[in-house]
């Protein structure tokens, strides 16, 4: 089985360096992708309860057999959730459909600016970070000023903010501002979300180049930024791919030649403008 590094966070908590997403897997396919993706050797799983299927990965969880301090498990709050007293209720509702007694990470899905409650929000985080039912707190798709805010208010850095990126978007300025700050970057979307980017001829000329898979070439330019990622599959050959990334590393120049391809085009939301409820 593969035995993935982990980035130290913070507060001191380790996280692999890559874990399963498993956004848009339907909650009835998502006990049987989790409960592979934990016997190829995955031990970070994240979802999210807009996503539909925190009963799936409970359920997977609790018949896996992996013992529960060898996890890391991540869910994530939704828009229509913030707020300080219903973020707390929100909480034990995921809590209770993944069967646990903490979470590993819990994330602020957006900070849906609009609605002005991810401060509050973020207060509810810290207090279930103090009371031990969140060993990390985090953050998705923030910027730099929602960042800010949030810390001015508490105190409380986010441990993670989990934003889209991938070679068309790399995200230098936010990686820098996290880098300056303690947080750690998780990539969503680390792929592109298919095959406009994974059939890009450079990536191809690089996956060439090692023997490898385009997936595989951009999930180790990701682990050479330092990014944490979440690749999604349900096809176990791939889910086995995607893990698979250990043993060989990118020249400086191809990963200089994988982040020549970014043009800063996002294939989700822009963070400053999404107010979805």
């Amino acid at each position: 089985m593969t035995s993935v590094p982990t980035v130290t966070l913070n507060n001191g908590a380790t996280m692999p360096q890559i874990g399963f997403g498993v956004f848009q897997v339907p909650n009835a396919e998502t006990t049987a992708a989790v409960a592979e993706a934990l016997r190829a050797g995955y031990r970070s799983i994240d979802t999210a309860t807009v996503y539909g299927n925190e009963e799936g990965v409970g359920r997977a969880i609790g018949e896996a057999g992996v013992p529960r301090e060898d996890l890391f498990i991540t869910t994530k709050l939704w828009n229509s959730a913030q707020g300080y007293d219903s973020t707390l209720r929100a909480f034990d509702e995921s809590l209770a459909k993944l069967k646990l007694d903490y979470l590993d990470l819990y994330l602020i899905h957006w900070p849906t600016p609009a609605r002005g409650l991810y401060t509050e929000t973020w207060k509810a985080f810290a207090k279930l970070a103090a009371d031990g039912r969140v060993r990390s707190a985090g953050v998705s798709n923030f910027q730099p000023n929602h960042l800010a805010e949030i810390v001015d208010a508490t105190g409380l850095v986010p441990a993670v903010n989990q934003v889209e990126l991938h070679p068309r978007l790399t995200q230098e300025p936010l990686r820098a501002y996290h880098a300056e700050h303690g947080i750690v970057t998780e990539a969503w979307s680390p792929l592109g979300q298919g095959k406009g980017l994974l059939d890009d001829p450079a990536i191809g000329a690089v996956a060439a180049k090692y023997d490898r898979s385009p997936a595989q070439v951009v999930l180790r330019w990701h682990l050479q930024l330092g990014n944490v990622v979440i690749p999604k599959s349900v096809t176990p050959s791939r889910i086995a791919e995607n893990l698979d990334v250990f043993d060989f590393s990118l020249e400086d120049a191809d990963v200089a030649a994988l982040s020549a391809l970014n043009v800063d085009s996002r294939v989700g939301p822009d963070p400053d403008t999404n107010n979805q409820a």
